[in-house]
């Protein structure tokens, strides 16, 4: 029998192979999802899309499938033309104001490819449920992002000595004026780290509108949540921001998780979600999928982690009790994920449930329990998908 994580895992899986419905994007009325295929839906409005289980089997993830995540309503399609960011804060030494066609040519260009993965990522398999966008596993993509270090504009700014923090603003904005402006920071050594991005281009085109343009930053191996869209300000600042999405959202207990410590913003009680843990994804087969006695069931999926990088994936048949290396496939960065492969014997008529594990290579491996949290972050337990064998 079919855990319900099972079954809701088979459920998106037949839900993108379109056997149970008929998937179209939803009317936005802010002027639909333009240039986006089917995504699985889970809010209108503010737009939050999920890209489907057969997107995730290209080493990168199509822009026109990749999803889509949003916390305010507004969201306004920014001319590339009359676009400008400013460049300020009180550690920065002078202000500038770059257009895109300025940032585009003042700068060397950087590509770098990384997981973009939702905080929130699997929320919709958490149990006990928790509440939030029910996401499952398609809150994430591999992308190539072309852009300009950040460190390179900031320092064109003037970085003081007494810099703490860099602050992020963008374009889109809430229906309400009570509702807080999504404004995000990092510490500075995040800021001037050289994988921290200021991207206008995702694989090799355009950023779509629905997925940061005309530049958005890009955080490598930190959640999506300070990857921050249709960017317009930056700020360099001496002391700790402490706006709504801060100091209240996407934070966890303290010493609950190891990753990267952002010390300016932890309480002795809670401290801001940073790293994406060691993690993977079983794309094929599907769950609840039939196979023949004698032949061999492909395995195949992905596996990511912090940019620390994947140096082993193994899956097991037999309850956990013994694990085989997988095939890993090409490295297409550290910050990128890691496909694998590993033909599975079927011999025996019954259930055979496949589990898989990554290790990082800083050590760590995936957890076989769900460490809880009231937010439903850090779901990175072994994934097992279970097939029929007739």
């Amino acid at each position: 029998m079919l855990s319900r994580r099972d079954l809701l895992l088979a459920t998106a899986s037949a839900w993108t192979a379109g056997r149970v419905w008929a998937i179209e994007p939803a009317p936005d009325p802010l002027g639909t999802l333009s240039g986006k295929r089917p995504l699985v839906q889970h809010a209108l409005r503010p737009p939050n899309f999920e890209t489907p289980l057969a997107a995730l089997v290209p080493a990168y993830t199509p822009n026109d499938l990749f999803f889509v995540r949003y916390h305010l309503a507004v969201i306004p399609e920014v001319d590339p033309s009359s676009w400008r960011l400013q460049v300020g804060g009180a550690s920065a030494q002078r202000a500038l104001s770059l257009s895109l066609s300025e940032l585009r040519s003042s700068f060397p260009h950087v590509s770098l490819a990384a997981v973009n993965q939702c905080s929130g990522n699997r929320r919709g398999l958490f149990l006990p449920r928790v509440p939030g966008v029910q996401w499952g596993n398609g809150a994430m993509g591999n992308a190539l992002w072309t852009g300009v270090r950040l460190r390179d504009v900031l320092q064109r700014a003037g970085v003081a000595s007494d810099a703490l923090e860099v602050v992020f603003r963008g374009a889109d904005s809430a229906v309400l004026p009570s509702t807080p402006d999504f404004v995000k920071s990092i510490p500075i050594d995040r800021a001037l780290d050289e994988s921290t991005l200021i991207a206008f281009e995702m694989n090799g085109r355009p950023l779509p509108h629905w997925n940061g343009a005309p530049a958005r930053l890009i955080v490598p191996g930190w959640t999506g949540t300070y990857w921050m869209k249709h960017l317009t300000q930056v700020r360099i600042e001496p002391k700790a921001f402490d706006g709504f999405w801060m100091k209240a959202a996407y934070r966890l207990p303290t010493g609950l998780f190891d990753g990267s410590r952002f010390a300016s913003q932890t309480t002795p009680e809670t401290t801001p979600i940073t790293d994406i843990l060691v993690n993977s994804l079983i794309t094929a087969p599907l769950a609840g999928t039939r196979v023949r006695r004698g032949t061999h069931v492909e395995l195949t999926g992905k596996a990511w982690d912090n940019g620390a990088g994947i140096v082993r994936v193994e899956a097991s048949t037999d309850g956990r009790r013994s694990w085989r290396d997988a095939a890993l496939g090409k490295d297409l960065g550290r910050f990128a994920w890691r496909e694998f492969r590993l033909p599975l014997a079927a011999a025996t008529s019954g259930t055979l449930e496949i589990a898989v594990r990554a290790h990082s290579r800083n050590g760590t491996l995936q957890p076989d329990t769900l460490t809880f949290n009231p937010s439903g972050y850090h779901d990175n337990i072994v994934q097992t998908v279970t097939v029929e064998v007739t």
